[in-house]
């Protein structure tokens, strides 16, 4: 006998929720759309004007139909205009992908859509269930590991984080007292761009970038374009044994995150261990609420959930919650004190610590 309620059920759905449902498993295609976009070069070549699809074709090497069907289907992404039949311009989004602009996205979108990226994520579930890294055992190696070995992917993944990172780097001067501190380390800074920012608006600071050789390897010339080249040293090193004394601000962006607890531990533990009197850690990375909020987190569209998979599958880090954070440091041997949302730079906070 069929339980009516079930019928109701069956019956009732709602034709949002079964759109939801298709639009989730199309992602995966739609990255790929993406991806096939900026490795044609779709966005340079449509440029600022209207072009016909046959043109753009041609200019990549390409069939004109495929192509026309490739348009479209940025189009209906939001990324391309279709103004007359097989003409087509870029949305605002769209101009995003263009690698010549300052704020590009392109090389994110390369390295988030990059097998080596992707392939882990095939293996989410067993990660769910074991708890295990599903890189370390889809490519025999762990995440930086990998990159070490492939100088032009290593490359892609600072570009991508470079990219990632010039949003926070905007924001980041002017949402915190940068003024009452006279050094700063940015420990596992990358090529330099969040710290090239805080030191071209600051100009009575001084700076140090602590990262791999690797992730150093454009950081000069990001300090030179940034005007600050003369008041910042590169330093390469592994902040798992030490980070550089002599700051009385260490900031530690999108690095903890990447990590397990006991090995996020290590490195706030080595900041308080060169930490100037009254100084000051300043990590910057997302908050989780204690309970999802859904409506709070309509703006990313789950993306920090979603990064914070991306930390299982790939690297075996997480995304932490206010409380994670206090217990981090507690066991580092500093004290939260405040947690602050960057403004213009969501979903990220300003988490300061200072020595317990």
């Amino acid at each position: 006998m069929t339980h009516p309620e079930v019928t109701t059920v069956a019956t009732t759905t709602d034709t949002t929720d079964r759109d939801l449902i298709a639009r989730l498993a199309f992602g995966g295609m739609a990255a790929q759309t993406l991806r096939a976009a900026v490795r044609l070069g779709v966005f340079e070549l449509v440029g600022e004007t209207r072009r016909r699809a046959a043109d753009v074709a041609a200019d990549a090497g390409a069939e004109a139909p495929p192509m026309t069907r490739l348009l479209r289907a940025l189009t209906g992404l939001g990324l391309l205009r279709e103004v007359s039949p097989d003409t087509f311009s870029v949305t605002a989004a769209g101009a995003l992908l263009h690698p010549g602009r300052p704020d590009s996205l392109a090389s994110f979108v390369r390295m988030f859509t990059e097998p080596a990226i992707v392939r882990a994520w095939e293996h989410l579930d067993d990660s769910v269930r074991t708890g295990e890294i599903a890189f370390d055992s889809v490519f025999g190696t762990d995440f930086f590991s990998h990159l070490a070995q492939d100088p032009e992917l290593s490359s892609a993944f600072n570009a991508a984080m470079s990219q990632a990172s010039s949003e926070t780097a905007a924001a980041l001067p002017h949402a915190f007292d940068f003024g009452r501190f006279t050094a700063v380390t940015d420990v596992g800074g990358g090529d330099g761009t969040l710290l090239a920012g805080v030191l071209a608006a600051h100009p009575g600071l001084k700076g140090v970038v602590l990262d791999t050789a690797e992730g150093l390897a454009e950081a000069r010339k990001t300090l030179a374009r940034h005007g600050v080249e003369e008041r910042c040293s590169l330093v390469a090193g592994d902040f798992f044994l030490a980070v550089p004394e002599g700051s009385d601000l260490y900031v530690v962006k999108s690095v903890l995150h990447d990590w397990t607890d006991e090995q996020a531990v290590t490195i706030l533990r080595h900041c308080r261990e060169v930490l100037a009197p009254g100084g000051v850690v300043l990590i910057v990375e997302p908050v989780l609420p204690q309970v999802v909020d859904t409506t709070a987190d309509a703006a990313d569209g789950g993306m920090t959930y979603l990064s914070d998979l991306n930390m299982l599958v790939n690297v075996g880090g997480r995304e932490r919650t206010r409380a994670d954070f206090a217990e981090l440091c507690r066991r580092a041997g500093l004290t939260l004190t405040s947690v602050t949302p960057l403004a213009g730079a969501a979903p990220f906070a300003l988490i300061e610590a200072v020595t317990a």
